[in-house]
């Protein structure tokens, strides 16, 4: 059990995690732990590197954000740094009766270096280096993140609100407006934390000074009353190990406050400081004056000349490196910009041309919140559903349907494109919800009256707090990226043909190659041509069949190519090997299927009208031709009254001349011929269309 617990926290804890959980523990130790001389030599070695390291950062890295950290890692040193003077404090006052080096050699050593021998003016340095690090460095540190912290909390707004114009115009998309929201609100937090981190260094100057006080005091009293020291030896001990702690803390500490000064001063580019210091500093001009002043200056009686004549030599010399450095620059700038206009001024070719998105969806500047998802909006994985939907029941890959807002519409307002045409076009209002109407519901409520944009049905937009009664009644409710996305997967099934293109017919072909090789090498090219093969699949497509079934398709395509090459008289032979793929998209499986047929008389009349047996050369006088599809539509109407599927079935030579002239006439009507229904799937006769044979 033992073991099985140890290998459980093993894998779900890694070793880099532990380091801040135990430098933490650390600190709270050497608070509280004495320390040996040696590993306090240790520890403040390690303090100092580190403040180095965080100095070196800061100066390299191109933004303040880059180092977003800093404010938590300044916490960790700053308390390092102070468990570093407790802990040395403690040995100085416990151990220091016994020599300058019972604290370790590193004390010892800055206190020796500081002091040479003069402990009086070491102590005055030292006060200096104190004085400069807490009035200097980190109370302007400290103010300037004060000021930094509220005006980017004041620009918030403003910044927010461009976003959303360079959204809107299009110059940038969704995810790159997300990464700005997201920046502009790590700006806002890392500044306001370094408001408050400026406090922590401003608190730890001040804590040095008291702790430099209370070793020096603290000190000569322990020596003298504790361990009978002179006021002297005491002095000359103490002095020099109070000096040596604290310098060796103060240095850290004097990094710490450089590092928060340079973060909080720093303007926002991608350069490094070192780079904006290169490249803002390289000015020949100051160059150039500042050598000749400190020329004249030398050549005041009484001055250094040697010194300042030589200064001034490598200042005008550093002057003339940087102006043939800029002439340079210049001199390749202008080659680039020759070669820009040069390319500007270049006939037009066919990279010039943009092509249309073949599926598209224009919204307008209100509707945006329905794709953004930090808004709860829903449209992007709605349409990506409508692509994925569809390329199942067609059996084609649909085409990637971009999303863009477009400020020439109406903000409320969408517009569906194909092929860089609007093929639909409907109205949204955010926050609500569109009750739609399925028919005979009277009872009103409140709203917005509208159509439901897919089929025409009349719709009233809704609150979202009103949904639950409006379901009551009857009404189906959806959201506004539902109803879009809706009236998108109609147009895109109405228009699949068109949707369908060469490219897709041999992606489908070199797809099915992968299964039957032999099948597609003798049907194409030697029987029929892709171009052929895609006449084929776009007629089925038009009649709403789907093209899953792509085995039977082109093993029928490539039987009957032998008899014909004519696109609609193949689709004529495929259409019933794929009858029963057809009849269950009317009905479900073992049910019956509802039709109605042609009165007899009215069949043969058509049937004698044909000319040559061609089914799509008919020719009928006007008036008849306008009371058969009168009637038609009359039959139409009467069977989905009684909520029935409207399918007429007729002769296989009437089929496809009745198929194109109901197509834009009568909605929902499906044309089948007698072969197109399976032999073991029955019928039921429900309408017999009758027609004024007079034309009268």
């Amino acid at each position: 059990m033992l073991e099985a617990t140890l290998k459980s926290l093993k894998s779900n804890i890694e070793l880099p995690t532990l380091g801040i959980p135990a430098l933490v523990l650390l600190i709270m130790a050497m608070f509280i732990v004495p320390l040996p001389p040696m590993l306090l030599d240790l520890l403040f070695t390690f303090n100092i590197i580190t403040a180095l390291i965080i100095v070196m950062i800061t100066i390299s890295m191109g933004r303040p954000m880059d180092f977003s950290a800093f404010p938590s890692v300044l916490l960790l040193a700053t308390l390092l740094r102070l468990a570093l003077n407790v802990a040395s404090t403690r040995v100085v006052l416990v151990e220091g009766h016994n020599g300058t080096d019972a604290a370790g050699q590193v004390i010892e050593s800055f206190g020796d270096f500081v002091i040479s021998g003069n402990y009086f003016v070491g102590f005055i340095i030292f006060t200096i280096l104190m004085i400069i690090n807490f009035i200097v460095v980190t109370k302007g540190a400290g103010r300037v993140s004060e000021v930094i912290a509220r005006f980017t909390l004041d620009a918030m707004p403003g910044k927010q609100m461009a976003i959303d114009a360079d959204l809107n115009a299009g110059i940038i998309n969704q995810d790159e407006a997300r990464k700005r929201r997201e920046e502009i609100g790590q700006e806002a937090d890392f500044y306001g934390s370094m408001d408050g981190a400026s406090k922590f260094v401003r608190g730890d100057a001040i804590a040095g000074l008291l702790i430099l006080l209370i070793n020096i005091i603290g000190g000569l009293i322990v020596g003298m009353v504790q361990h009978d020291l002179s006021f002297s030896d005491a002095g000359r001990i103490y002095v020099l190990l109070t000096i040596g702690d604290g310098l060796v803390a103060q240095i850290p500490s004097l990094f710490l406050s450089l590092a928060t000064a340079i973060i909080v001063t720093r303007v926002t580019t991608n350069e490094s400081m070192t780079d904006q210091a290169v490249t803002q500093l390289a000015n020949p001009t100051a160059l150039f004056i500042s050598g000749a002043m400190i020329a004249l200056i030398g050549l005041v009686p009484g001055m250094p000349r040697a010194v300042f004549l030589t200064l001034s030599i490598s200042t005008i010399g550093l002057g003339i490196f940087v102006h043939r450095q800029k002439v340079n620059s210049m001199d390749d700038e202008r080659k680039d910009e020759k070669q820009q206009k040069l390319s500007e001024d270049k006939e037009l070719d066919w990279d010039d041309v943009e092509e249309v998105d073949v599926i598209g969806l224009e919204i307008g500047y209100g509707l945006i919140p329905l794709v953004n998802p930090e808004t709860g909006g829903q449209l992007m994985p709605r349409v990506k559903g409508v692509r994925k939907k569809l390329t199942s029941e067609l059996g084609y890959l649909i085409h990637p349907i971009r999303i863009r807002d477009a400020l020439n519409i109406e903000p409320d307002t969408y517009n569906i494109i194909l092929n860089g045409v609007v093929r639909g076009k409907g109205e949204v209002k955010v926050g609500k919800e569109l009750a739609i109407n399925p028919g005979g519901i009277t009872e009103k409520i409140d709203g917005i009256p509208t159509k439901e944009p897919a089929f025409g049905l009349p719709a009233i937009w809704i609150d979202p707090n009103d949904r639950d009664n409006a379901k009551a009644i009857g009404y189906t409710v959806v959201d506004g990226a539902t109803a879009v996305a809706t009236h998108l997967n109609k147009i895109l099934k109405d228009n699949s043909a068109e949707l369908l293109s060469h490219n897709e017919t041999q992606q489908i072909l070199d797809r099915f190659k992968e299964k039957s090789p032999k099948l597609i090498e003798d049907l194409i090219p030697n029987k029929l041509s892709v171009s052929d093969i895609t006449k084929v699949f776009k007629n089925l497509l038009k009649d709403s069949i789907s093209l899953k079934d792509m085995r039977t398709i082109l093993e029928t395509l490539s039987d009957a190519s032998a008899k014909t090459k004519d696109p609609d008289e193949l689709t004529s032979i495929v259409r019933p090997k794929l009858g029963r793929l057809i009849v269950q998209e009317l009905i479900d499986v073992n049910d019956t299927l509802p039709v109605m047929t042609l009165d007899p008389k009215l069949e043969q009349l058509l049937h004698n009208s044909q000319k040559d047996n061609n089914s799509l050369a008919i020719t009928i006088e006007p008036k008849l031709a306008e009371s058969i599809f009168n009637s038609i539509q009359t039959a139409v109407n009467k069977v989905e009254e009684e909520g029935n599927s409207a399918v007429l079935v007729v002769s296989p030579n009437l089929r496809l001349w009745l198929s194109k002239m109901m197509k834009n006439r009568v909605q929902d009507l499906v044309i089948l011929s007698y072969t197109e229904i399976p032999d073991d799937q029955s019928i039921k006769v429900i309408y017999n269309i009758e027609a004024n044979l007079t034309g009268e």
